[in-house]
């Protein structure tokens, strides 16, 4: 369908008179009754032959008899010939009557279907008659026409005969063919076909009902996506009263609370729902099914260009009509960009509003290259905004024009630009952080601009050689920003002093601009649009005169701005047009094929990233024993990347509170060595853990966890000993190629000496600013609530990468020792030791030490020789032969007489206590740590 809206003329009235008595056909001919046979003439010629002959004898008379006959016969023949020219002259005068009766019913049809369609007119008749749009008929807004069919006439045809024309006759009266089929309202309407043709059949039907009820009497409910986002454009998107309609593509789902459901179906089973079905072959062939009724129809299709015109007809036709009566005109943006002129490459133009009726064009390249939009709440600030980012995302692709967007006002302002493809991120209230974040990223933008403009030899960025878009900043409250930041004025006033050569401009919206915005800022915003401001030295400080003052605060007065530029003697007004979900839908698919444009400035870092999904590291492949650990915030840089233990590093000490993430530090170096060593566990495993890291080779990967926590359990010389020998590992760390990495929560005590020897340190969260400042962290960055596996390396804020859990290792048991020399000898305390079952089963006997000196005992294989303390330091001959001969053990718990009986000056390894742990020392041997069986 084509169809041209015009606004609206006089309507053309056709009178139409009261259809006249039923059409009448002549009676049938009836062929007449046979007439009898004539006797009497053929009996007198036979008698007066007979009586001739007898006269005269002459048998010639006799032939007279003939006469009769043929006389009976000659008077039938002239009776059929009669009724046969009958026939045929009664034929001629039906064929005449029914000619005419046929010419009446067409002309009848033709009169009744123009008052049908009058009453009922689909899209082509408002197209004919626009005076008819929203126009209240009795009944019309109860039916909705579905297309045009064969449909039971008033009329009526009476008399005539059984013969086949005067039946076709009847029959052709009695169906009015290429009528409206209309159904009535409210229904729900499925729409099965091909998706483009379906797509048209419905937008169609949406626009019928919108030209047929005003809104208030139809409003469009519901979410409006894809194919059906079009409709946002309607004025009855914007209305809260009348019937409601909702629309349903393809799998979403149905509003089972509107009055009037439009359903498009991809099979011939429509929903349960649905009590008309529209189902489309072309648009002349379409069947619909009303109750079980089928009735072919011919049906309307649309484009969604035309379907856009058309809708926006209707927007700017309800806001005449509004001003007629003193109501709101809304303007829709999706109009409006229809009607604006053309955009002209290297310029930043883009319709806002209307001024006098003329679209009014903001170019943000000449009449910039910064503005100030000035406006109290609820004067349309942040709808402006909105309007002037899609105005410009419709007008220029992404690799012209992109935006980087900042809301101080709560996060949601700029919600509905979220899905503009050309928005390169969305900043909402900036902590301290996030306030240093965002004056390194946009000092980095201008370098990086400075950069590309030098590498081609341009100065600007309008020379043909440079190929970089131009980049709008957004700032909603404006005001609340500095009054938080101050330090980013000096940015913000760098970024529109060099912004017009660089490509890069400023769109500041504030309340209050007087007395916040500083001049050398204000001096390079040349554009200037205030909204009502309440303060007339707002006003003057935005356009120069109190207008903006004076603009009326009610609600019909929302979005009336005051527009002026460099070049104009006074402010314009101008009224600010409103977008729809659907523009910022039409915008993302229209440039859904180009190449999203480069991010200048990147979004925080995640609160959880996997290991497996960190990017390479910078500069290119990762060194041979680079381990990863992390992703690094560089926005001085415009990057992100990973940060790692390089195989040249002496190590790395991560500080912070419990739950922050140390652990999860350590894991991810793990998961990427083959060489480590693990300091944790019980007293044993980490007294163990140390000696075996001071014995590692180059490459190793020494991690100690909880460093501070450490030595808790151990006995205060065993403590003592066990932090000097990890400083002395950690000092020669470098020179021996081994890598320490070290987790505390607070450096305290030996923990903090040694945290001095590590080079780097990652802080985490922690309790305090008190204890961040403890930890080595800059007070500048202190936030008080930090994701976990968030902290700061280098002066960079780092999120710790996650790994899978994975079990971790458990150190097998050792077995119980048993003795292996013929001859041993055991310090313990207490009554003479019972022989576990593993010695007598490998042949050990027990004797005690009197015994053994008096030589009450018998060898029979291998001899444990056992006493106290204090018997062995009486046989002092004797106890210094086991400990030059013999395997000597000590008990764990003669710890206090070790170095008395063994001449042992070192610490021997850990033993838990009450644990069954020995030293046995070999020959003078160093002494090792072993598991006693239990006593049998």
């Amino acid at each position: 369908m084509s169809a041209s809206f015009s606004p609206p003329q006089a309507l053309r009235v056709r009178t139409v008179a009261p259809p006249p008595e039923p059409l009448e056909l002549p009676p049938p001919w009836t062929e007449p009754a046979r007439p009898p046979v004539p006797l009497l003439a053929s009996v007198v010629p036979v008698v007066g032959a007979v009586a001739l002959w007898a006269v005269t004898g002459s048998i010639l008379a006799l032939w007279l008899a003939a006469l009769g006959p043929l006389i009976a016969g000659a008077s039938m023949l002239d009776g059929a010939r009669s009724s046969r020219r009958e026939k045929r002259r009664a034929e001629r005068a039906a064929s005449i009557a029914r000619a005419q009766v046929g010419h009446d019913i067409d002309e009848r049809h033709a009169d009744e279907r123009e008052r049908l369609r009058a009453r009922h007119p689909d899209l082509a008749g408002f197209a004919d008659r626009p005076a008819e749009v929203w126009r209240v008929v009795p009944g019309r807004a109860e039916a909705l026409v579905l297309g045009r069919g064969e449909r039971p006439s008033a009329l009526r045809v009476t008399g005539g005969g059984d013969d086949p024309a005067s039946a076709d006759l009847r029959r052709r009266a009695s169906l009015l063919a290429s009528a409206p089929v209309a159904v009535p309202l409210p229904s729900t309407l499925a729409v099965v076909g091909p998706p483009v043709l379906a797509r048209a059949v419905v937008r169609a039907v949406v626009l019928q009902l919108a030209l047929i009820s005003p809104p208030g009497a139809l409003r469009v409910v519901g979410p409006l996506r894809g194919e059906n986002a079009w409709a946002e454009v309607l004025p009855h998107r914007r209305t809260t009263a009348g019937l409601g309609l909702a629309l349903a593509a393809p799998g979403e789902a149905i509003a089972h609370d509107a009055d009037v459901m439009i359903i498009r179906t991809r099979t011939e089973d429509p929903p349960p729902v649905a009590d008309v079905v529209l189902t489309v072959r072309t648009p002349d062939d379409a069947v619909l099914d009303v109750g079980g009724e089928v009735v072919p129809v011919a049906v309307e299709a649309i484009g969604e260009a035309q379907a856009r015109r058309l809708a926006t007809w209707l927007v700017r036709r309800a806001g005449d009509e509004g001003r007629e009566e003193g109501r709101v005109a809304v303007i829709a943006l999706a109009g409006l960009l229809l009607d604006a002129p053309p955009s002209v490459p290297g310029r930043l133009c883009a319709p806002v509003g209307l001024e006098a009726d003329e679209p009014c064009v903001i170019d943000l390249v000449d009449d910039g290259p910064h503005a100030i939009v000035a406006g109290v709440t609820g004067s349309g600030k942040s709808e402006l905004l909105i309007t002037w980012v899609l105005a410009l995302s419709a007008r220029h692709p992404p690799g012209e024009v992109s935006f980087l967007l900042a809301d101080f006002k709560g996060g949601t302002a700029f919600d509905a630009l979220a899905g503009v493809p050309h928005v390169t991120g969305v900043i909402t209230d900036l902590d301290g952080t996030g306030a240093r974040r965002a004056i390194e990223s946009l000092r980095a933008e201008v370098r990086w601009r400075e950069a590309e403009l030098a590498r081609v030899g341009a100065r600007d960025i309008r020379d043909p050689r440079v190929r970089i878009p131009r980049l709008v900043i957004v700032v909603d409250e404006f005001a609340a920003l500095l009054g938080e930041h101050p330090e980013l004025h000096a940015v913000f006033t760098d970024v529109a002093a060099r912004g017009r050569a660089l490509g890069m401009h400023l769109i500041l919206g504030t309340q209050r601009p007087s007395g916040v915005i500083r001049e050398s800022l204000l001096a390079n915003c040349p554009l200037r649009i205030s909204l009502r401001v309440t303060d007339p030295a707002d006003s003057r400080a935005v356009i120069g005169t109190e207008r903006a003052a004076l603009l009326p605060g009610d609600p019909g007065s929302r979005g009336i701005a005051l527009v002026r530029t460099a070049a104009d003697p006074s402010a314009r007004r101008v009224r600010v047009a409103l977008s729809a979900p659907a523009d910022a839908a039409a915008i993302a698919e229209s440039a859904a094929a180009e190449p999203p444009p480069r991010r200048p400035w990147l979004p925080e870092l995640p609160v959880s990233v996997l290991l497996s999904e960190l990017p390479g590291p910078p500069g290119g492949p990762a060194e041979p024993g680079f381990l990863p650990f992390g992703l690094a915030d560089e926005p001085e840089r415009q990057s992100q990347c990973t940060v790692g233990l390089a195989a040249s590093e002496r190590g790395l000490l991560v500080v912070g509170a419990g739950g922050t993430g140390k652990s999860t530090v350590l894991r991810s170096l793990l998961a990427g060595s083959t060489d480590v060593v693990r300091v944790a566990g019980s007293g044993e495993q980490v007294w163990d853990a140390v000696a075996a890291a001071s014995r590692a080779t180059p490459g190793t990967l020494v991690v100690i966890d909880d460093l501070d926590t450490l030595t808790g359990d151990l006995p205060a010389e065993y403590g003592r000993e066990l932090l000097e020998r990890i400083e002395r590992l950690t000092r020669r760390a470098g020179e021996s190629g081994i890598r320490v990495v070290a987790a505390a929560q607070r450096l305290v005590g030996g923990a903090a000496r040694i945290a001095e020897l590590l080079p780097r340190r990652l802080v985490l969260g922690t309790s305090s600013r008190s204890e961040h400042i403890a930890a080595g962290g800059d007070p500048a960055v202190y936030a008080p609530a930090l994701p976990p596996g968030r902290g700061w390396l280098d002066g960079r804020a780092v999120q710790v990468a996650v790994v899978p859990d994975a079990p971790v290792p458990v150190a097998p048991e050792s077995a119980p020792w048993i003795p292996e020399g013929p001859l041993t000898g055991m310090i313990r305390r207490g009554s003479v030791l019972r022989p576990p079952d593993a010695w007598v089963g490998a042949g050990v006997c027990i004797v005690a030490l009197e015994e053994f000196v008096r030589g009450e005992w018998a060898r029979s294989g291998r001899v444990v020789v056992t006493g106290d303390p204090d018997d062995w330091q009486r046989q002092w001959r004797w106890l210094h032969t086991f400990r030059a001969d013999h395997d000597l053990v000590v008990d764990a718990g003669c710890a206090a007489d070790y170095r008395l009986l063994t001449g042992d000056r070192d610490l021997p390894p850990y033993c838990e206590p009450r644990a069954h742990r020995a030293w046995l020392m070999r020959a003078g041997g160093p002494a090792q740590r072993v598991v006693l069986p239990a006593p049998g």
